[in-house]
Parts: structure tokens; sequence; C-alpha cells
């Protein structure tokens, strides 16, 4: 196992994917009431679920973050769904890290832009992991920023990309 507290990963297993989900549907449903009853969509059948996990060597594993990726058109990649635990928000490298894997997977796969719909209230924070906004746009009726990525800080990495075939990684 792994020294470091927290690894930055492909969510992968069914359980890792599963927390994956359940932790979507407690930020973005339950805590921020941007959905209903679920935050899923049909982009969830082409992307590719990033976790954050604390690696306590006497609690154990324990998913904290959450990210999405998917490449829209060819090159051109979308990242979203990025939320973390209420209890890690203050560590603040949880969401560099989510973002970090993100990108820089993207780019290890083929990315010439990447770009993600970022709440307000967290776009000084992107700016300063050397993101860019390009427009001011509205997604669930609040406001957001459409921002991208600068590539040149996020360099490609060795992570293999995985088959996806359709609802893949998403498990009941």
């Amino acid at each position: 196992m792994s020294s470091k507290r927290y690894t930055f990963e492909l969510a992968r297993s069914p359980q890792d994917v599963r927390a994956y989900y359940r932790l979507r549907q407690a930020i973005f449903c339950e805590e921020q009431g941007l959905f209903d009853d679920h935050d899923e969509d049909n982009i969830d059948a082409i992307a590719y679920p990033i976790i954050a996990v604390e690696n306590d060597v006497i609690a154990g594993k324990k998913i904290v973050g959450v990210v999405r990726i998917y490449e829209e058109k060819s090159r051109h990649w979308y990242g979203g769904r990025l939320g973390v635990h209420p209890d890690y928000r203050r560590v603040g490298r949880i969401g560099k890290g989510l973002i970090y894997k993100a990108v820089t997977t993207a780019n290890t796969w083929g990315c010439d832009r990447f770009l993600a719909t970022v709440q307000l209230q967290n776009v000084r924070f992107f700016r300063r992991q050397h993101w860019e906004s390009i427009q001011e746009i509205s997604v669930c009726d609040r406001p957001h920023h459409l921002m991208e990525a600068d590539l040149d800080f996020y360099p490609p990495g060795n992570e293999l990309r995985p088959v996806l075939s359709s609802g893949a990684l998403k498990v009941s």
C-alpha cells in the first residue's frame, strides 16, 4: 500500500464506481440541490470517473473527491462534476489533485483543449490552478464560468486509457 495519504486515480472497481456516484449524489443533489434525485446523465456513458482516495492505515480506503473527464470530440476534452466531501474541503489539496489528475490524464490520451464549467465561487481557485475564464454562463440557473486549462502546466503522464463500452463504468 502506498504511503501517500491521498491518491488520485481512475475509478475501476465496482465498489469505487458506486462510491463515486454516491459522493456525486451527496454533493450535487443533497447538499447543493442542483439536481433532484440524481445527477447522472448521458455523458456518464462516455466519461471516465476519477476519484480522490484517502489511504488511512487504520480506517482503510475512503473516497473523498470525484471528477469526470470525457472527450467531446477528437482531442477536445471536458471535465465536470468535480466535488470534494465536505469533511475534506479545508485540506486544500483534494480539489487541486483532482484537477491535476483530470487534465494530465486527458493530456496523456491526446488533448489539445481541456474545458470545464466552473461554479462562480470556484473561479478564483481554478485561476490559481492555471485556468482562464472564457465566458460567463448559467448552469442549472446558477452562475458558472466556462474555463480552459493551460495545458503547458499539465504535462502528459503514463495513464493507460481503458476501453469504454456504453455504460461500462456505471455499476448498480
